[in-house]
């Protein structure tokens, strides 16, 4: 089998490289190339490692041929368009750990260096001024910081704010009161923040919710001297509006790491006064560096070698251990899926999947991303579990996941049960032995049968005679049956047949078999 290639694109810690190499993975180390070199190389490639210097556009990812999995060595993913590679089947990750400390340290540091005017400070005494009254600072004990974002990030300001003695206060609306105590901090609404903070430091992904989170607006509503801190993204402040609050005296002194453009080679806020800014250092220490691209190297090869997924934006997590354990289930769960899709009649509306038994003690994400998955491949050949809740999203279907406790007949199942314009149509599996996916149920009616390769489905009376009239229909056209599965509703009522055979049946004998007494619907089936 070969090796999974990796291209690293952006630079970064060398180590990486070599984890690369000793996880089983052929890696190239190749940075600086322009945006239609990228697409020129990048055909081959399993996996693509980055930083924020490349940016991986539809145009890229329509290139990336081979391409399953992109891995940003840090938090932020503006550089990556992850709905195109969603619709591609592209996992996304980032590793939003690797540099937290080292961020939320620096805007510590920019909430000292605010207090204290420590910049302009510096600057003067190297001048030769001697300025002792004119920096008059004041001191953060005491005062209350305003966390926008209380994730991982903030989460770590606030337990270094709560040790400088501040007042902690956070808008989250992912929050809980819960997690709230248990980091120390008062969660209250965006108003009241604006309202009681003497200082505001930002923690937030920049997204459509969160642009320009401190507006004109919403800086007018701040309390009058206040000092705002922003080490997360660009965007969350209009920086117009934060100038003129600057010279009005509203904002006593604003730090920024980040900018809604960059590199910020020109910006409205440089020169004004009491404004101090920094070249997006949030991550750059040496150890952060070193740790993001540890990080990266370790989760891109665990997916591509193992099957983990951690810290993806665009799938659930499985980690490298768990995958083994849910491998089967997930090949299960594609099967089933893949099983009402072929057979489900009329426009699907909805579909539920529901575990029990030892089956409702495993993440159940995964099973959910598989039953999509086998289901969306009717409408998409190169459907994959992360495209497919793309997919069924798309076509405005309905999801939803049930879990049992009680463990029934069987001791795990999965259920896959679609809503169509004809009705409700349900499905059902098990293991036996733990990893042989075994269909137990098809809407309705009791049957055991293994789901692989070319089958043939029939609906028929339940009558005598009937399997011989189909076992000698096929063997008049050259057919082989490999196995033979039935189920019935009841004696003489509706009747399932399941067969596999060595080769897809033709057109031309599914309709033969439909012109035999008693048949009432033959479909070919392929897994």
């Amino acid at each position: 089998m070969a090796k999974p290639k990796v291209l690293i694109a952006d630079k970064m810690d060398p180590n990486a490289a070599k984890i690369f190499a000793e996880r089983g993975c052929d890696v190239d180390v190749i940075t600086g190339k322009t945006a239609d070199e990228l697409k020129a190389m990048i055909g081959p490639y399993d996996g693509l490692a980055i930083r924020s210097s490349t940016k991986v556009t539809p145009d890229i990812l329509a290139a990336a041929t081979n391409l399953k999995v992109i891995g940003r060595a840090g938090i932020g993913v503006d550089n990556v368009d992850i709905a195109a590679a969603s619709a591609q089947g592209v996992v996304v990750m980032n590793t939003p750990f690797g540099n937290s400390i080292t961020t939320a340290e620096h805007a510590i540091a920019l909430i000292m260096a605010l207090a204290r005017q420590i910049p302009e400070a510096d600057v003067s005494t190297q001048a030769g001024k001697w300025e002792k009254n004119r920096f008059m600072g004041v001191e953060v004990t005491g005062k209350t910081l305003g966390l926008i974002g209380a994730g991982n990030i903030g989460s770590i300001v606030a337990s270094r704010a709560l040790g400088l003695k501040m007042k902690v206060i956070a808008f989250d609306p992912f929050l809980t009161a819960e997690r709230a105590v248990d980091i120390g901090v008062e969660k209250v609404e965006l108003d009241e923040l604006l309202a009681r903070a003497d200082f505001i430091t930002l923690h937030t992904p920049l997204t459509d919710a969160t642009r320009n989170i401190l507006s004109a607006e919403n800086l007018a509503r701040t309390k009058p001297g206040v000092r705002i801190v922003n080490c997360a993204r660009g965007g969350l402040i209009d920086e117009a509006a934060l100038k003129d609050a600057l010279v009005s005296g509203q904002v006593a002194g604003a730090a920024l790491d980040v900018f809604a453009t960059e590199p910020a080679k020109h910006n409205p806020l440089f020169g004004t006064p009491n404004f101090i800014c920094t070249p997006h250092l949030g991550a750059s220490t040496t150890e952060a560096q070193v740790n993001v691209a540890l990080q990266v190297a370790e989760q891109m090869s665990d997916f591509l070698v193992h099957g983990g997924v951690a810290n993806a934006l665009n799938m659930p997590s499985l980690s490298a251990e768990e995958a083994p354990r849910l491998r089967p289930y997930m090949v299960l769960a594609e099967r089933l899926g893949s099983l009402v899709g072929q057979l489900a009649h009329g426009n699907l509306t909805d579909i539920s999947i529901e575990v029990e038994g030892a089956a409702a003690q495993l993440n159940m994400k995964p099973i959910t991303g598989a039953v999509l998955s086998g289901l969306m491949q009717q409408y998409s050949q190169s459907v994959n579990m992360v495209n497919a809740p793309f997919l069924a999203k798309e076509r405005g279907l309905d999801v939803r996941e049930i879990r049992h406790e009680r463990e029934g007949v069987f001791q795990t199942l999965v259920r896959v049960t679609v809503g169509t314009s004809a009705g409700n149509r349900s499905v059902a599996g098990t293991l036996f032995g733990k990893a042989e996916p075994r269909l137990v149920e098809i809407f309705g009616i009791g049957i055991e049968a293994e789901l692989a390769g070319n089958m043939m489905y029939i609906v028929n009376d339940d009558q005598p005679g009937f399997i011989g009239r189909i076992g000698t229909l096929l063997g008049e056209n050259d057919i082989n049956i490999g196995t033979f599965h039935l189920g019935r509703r009841q004696t003489g009522g509706e009747a399932v047949l399941l067969l596999s055979v060595d080769h897809r049946v033709p057109e031309a004998v599914l309709q033969k078999a439909c012109r035999l007494d008693g048949v009432r619907v033959v479909k070919a089936l392929t897994f």
